[in-house]
């Protein structure tokens, strides 16, 4: 799922909405922060502007990058001329010209889409179809029930899926409930006020006279967020958590519903590769397109912003609803990208479960074998995902759960802030001692939007795309390297940081070094990288 989290309660509201936090506008970074270097700028950023002083006079060669997610704007004015095209198939004719099992795939694929041009936007949340598919077999059952060895782990895991599903269903209908009474009551205020949102001003609500106690509530909550932003800023953000939650109780966490039908598939056949159709844009491209900028959006154009790499080609493969992801199509995403010749896939995306683990560990051994770097974002919960699991993982598991390997070309990524201080990890951001590899800028990135807009965004599918970036950029300068050998690079050259930062654990605050909770221990750094990549290119010859 595009999971993203709004990090400042509401007052009165105990639910932490969806969206990126509210940004003081006294407190913040500026709009190209995540390629600024700290000893020039004093920004956190991975230094990429320096990198390429470095590279002056260095001929590279482009990298496909493939960007699976949930659709990208392909004809954004700061993204158009850095595209994968299929050339061998960009007639638009109807035909599979090329012959690889995907009609008129010119940009990509979009592998929740039916033939017929349809298209899937929300979808269940995994822990929901699960539910929905054990739900008939054990919902009578109780421990004294007699139960085969893997019956008995069925049960087990159906009962803590049961458990998490009820909370979320609980936390859904009081958001739902509460956000859609507020932005009611903001309604009804802003009509009175008679005034454009984007006008409105905290002394427009000082003046207003509350006829009740909602309305009062909702002036005291405008009031107090007012001191920080703009109306605007606010009203969108509780329309996005209205949504948000009426989305939950409507499709994430509804049984009932399933949108697999517009698809056409055989879901339950994880081998059918070919279904789906070409339209990489779909329903909702905000968060694909934005990924897809911060790779590589032109540079120096003149236009929006510079992506990270400069001699990149994005390959767009929608495989993620607004919901979870399902893993037969992502694993054939997976495959799509390795053999339409993405030598990175950046996956920023996540959930709690996994249908058909195999499947993805299958398509995942395939991309390593074929020298792909792999790119996932740690997920935005704020856990440690080497006990709360984030799918899909860089281990690869036997039929018993137990790790049975590891993908050796993975990177896994946490996101940072701007500032070298203890609020340096974001405070949404997933960790992990064995499981995440890196940390990236992933607070207040601004980069592309769909028509040709741009926006701030934040989560750690916005540092997963910053390291895809820098992958991009090492493997065009240096088509030498491999996968493996990208990836240790970016893990050599990372910026230590001698400063703790807070964790939660366990329900409190903790303070931690970054390379407690990290294989790497730092943050990616484009410099670093390149001068490391100079050297290991020096010491082979």
């Amino acid at each position: 799922m595009l999971k993203k989290k709004y990090l400042v309660a509401l007052l009165g509201i105990g639910i932490l909405p969806f969206m990126g936090f509210a940004q003081d506008k006294k407190d913040t970074p500026p709009a190209n922060w995540f390629n600024l270097d700290y000893k020039a700028d004093g920004i956190m950023g991975i230094s990429t502007e320096k990198a390429y002083e470095l590279l002056k006079g260095k001929k590279p060669t482009p990298v496909v990058v493939a960007v699976i997610d949930g659709g990208v704007d392909v004809e954004h004015e700061d993204l158009k001329d850095v595209l994968w095209i299929n050339e061998k198939d960009s007639n638009n004719d109807g035909k599979d010209d090329d012959g690889n099992g995907y009609i008129d795939d010119k940009y990509g694929w979009n592998f929740i889409g039916g033939a017929n041009g349809e298209n899937v936007n929300h979808d269940n949340l995994e822990v929901t179809r699960l539910v929905a598919k054990y739900e008939p077999k054990y919902i009578s059952v109780l421990p004294s029930t007699p139960l085969s060895e893997s019956e008995r782990r069925e049960f087990v895991a159906y009962q803590k899926m049961i458990a998490d599903y009820t909370t979320k269903m609980d936390e859904a209908q009081f958001g739902e409930t509460n956000y859609g009474r507020l932005k009611q009551e903001l309604d009804n205020i802003v009509s009175a006020i008679g005034k454009d949102p984007k006008d409105v001003t905290k002394a427009d609500f000082d003046a207003f006279n509350a006829v009740s106690d909602r309305q009062k509530m909702a002036v005291r909550i405008a009031k107090k967020e007012l001191e920080k932003n703009s109306f605007e800023k606010f009203y969108a953000d509780i329309k996005d958590a209205d949504t948000y939650f009426g989305d939950q109780v409507k499709y994430h966490l509804n049984k009932d519903f399933d949108p697999r039908p517009i698809v056409g598939d055989n879901y339950e056949d994880a081998t059918e590769q070919f279904y789906g159709n070409n339209d990489v844009k779909g329903p909702d491209a905000d968060h694909g397109t934005h990924v897809a900028g911060i790779i590589g959006a032109k540079r120096d154009n003149g236009k929006g912003i510079n992506g990270v790499a400069d001699q990149v080609k994005i390959m767009a493969i929608r495989v993620v609803p607004n919901g979870d992801e399902r893993d037969k199509d992502v694993a054939n995403g997976i495959r799509y990208a390795v053999d339409n010749g993405a030598k990175i896939i950046n996956m920023s995306f996540g959930k709690g479960y996994a249908y058909n683990k195999k499947v993805v560990d299958e398509a995942i051994k395939y991309a390593v074998e074929k020298d792909v770097l792999l790119v996932h974002a740690a997920g935005n919960d704020g856990k440690n995902i080497d006990v709360s699991k984030n799918y899909p993982t860089k281990y690869f598991t036997d039929s018993l759960g137990a790790i049975a390997g590891e993908a050796a070309s993975w990177i896994t990524v946490g996101a940072t802030s701007w500032k070298l201080d203890g609020d340096l990890l974001a405070e949404f951001s997933n960790y992990g001692y064995k499981t995440v590899d890196v940390f990236a800028p992933g607070v207040a990135i601004h980069s592309t939007m769909p028509d040709s807009k741009y926006k701030d965004q934040q989560g750690t599918s916005m540092a997963a795309p910053v390291v895809s970036g820098l992958a991009a950029l090492l493997r065009a300068y240096y088509p030498q390297l491999t996968a493996q050998e990208t990836k240790d690079i970016i893990l050599k050259s990372v910026t230590k940081v001698d400063q703790k930062v807070k964790i939660n654990q366990n329900g409190s605050s903790k303070k931690v070094y970054l390379d407690e909770i990290s294989t790497g221990g730092g943050i990616v750094n484009a410099y670093n990288a390149i001068v490391e990549a100079n050297k290991y290119i020096s010491d082979k010859k």
